[in-house]
């Protein structure tokens, strides 16, 4: 206990001066827009949410699991593992939302561009085409094309019409159909409705193939999930006993519980990678 208390003084004294230590600095609007967890918040379908929200966040729900942890046990390692696993938590949520709205959006986009491909067939412009699908695109994707629609209204302006677009969407298969009408009403040319099909036929391949690889490899993620909750699980309702928590409160318990938090995060991590394929990355974005 006296080992919390002085580390929590130290903090304490490292915030009060860390105004002095760490001044702050002029942060641009680009080197914010490209910040990890803005990225990931945008990617995550949480465009409009700041990052400091994330912080926020994370902090809470360390803190909370902390608090949780203590109250059961009474272990302060078990407290401090819950700290940052609690932080974690947040992330882990948005990354694996992030990839169910990459799955479920993975499927839509050819019939997005049938849709396109009907309209521009049917004498619409691009502009028109696009906010067209804030009504007839599949229900999930229907809000950043409104959104669309009524920036071109507002401004008339197409490009930084279509930037806000892809900021919305965060996919990038999306950036690759923005960028591709971009190029055909900056060029012209008669190609569009054959580039906009072999698009959407590549989309389709690619959705059917990962679809299947992904539904062999999912016992790798139920797997490493479960190998990981299992033991501590366990050691929790161990440390609810007193003669448990006397002994994981023990230096030897201590070291115990740092050694498994290792080896959990390390094999975790590698069953992850090895059971993961690799995401489109954002090219345009």
């Amino acid at each position: 206990m006296t080992i919390l208390l002085g580390l929590t003084l130290a903090a304490g004294l490292l915030l009060v001066a860390s105004p002095w230590l760490w001044p702050p600095r002029p942060v641009t609007e680009q080197s914010a827009q490209e910040s990890r967890a803005a990225r990931l918040l945008e990617s995550a379908g949480f465009a409009h949410m700041p990052p400091r929200v994330l912080y926020v966040g994370c902090a809470a729900a360390g803190l909370g699991a902390a608090a949780i942890a203590w109250l059961a046990t009474g272990v302060a390692a078990l407290a401090a593992a819950a700290l940052i696993a609690g932080a974690a938590a947040p992330i882990g949520w948005l990354r694996s939302r992030r990839l169910a709205l990459a799955r479920a959006r993975r499927g839509l986009w050819p019939d997005v561009c049938d849709l396109l491909i009907s309209s521009v067939r049917a004498g619409m412009s691009l502009p028109d085409a696009i906010g067209s699908l804030g009504e007839s695109a599949p229900p999930s994707l229907r809000g950043p094309f409104a959104a669309f629609a009524r920036d071109m209204a507002a401004s008339g302006h197409f490009d930084s019409s279509a930037d806000r677009l892809k900021q919305a969407l965060a996919d990038p298969l999306a950036d690759r159909i923005v960028e591709t009408l971009r190029m055909a009403r900056q060029v012209g040319g008669t190609e569009l409705v054959p580039v906009l099909r072999a698009l959407s036929a590549s989309v389709r391949a690619e959705a059917s193939l990962r679809a299947e690889v992904e539904s062999r490899q999912s016992w790798t993620r139920g797997a490493a999930v479960l190998g990981v909750v299992a033991p501590w699980v366990i050691l929790v309702l161990l440390a609810t006993r007193p003669e448990g928590a006397v002994a994981y409160s023990s230096p030897e318990g201590v070291a115990l519980i740092l050694a498994g938090a290792v080896v959990s995060f390390v094999a975790y991590r590698l069953m992850i990678r090895i059971g993961r394929l690799p995401e489109p990355r954002r090219w345009f974005a």
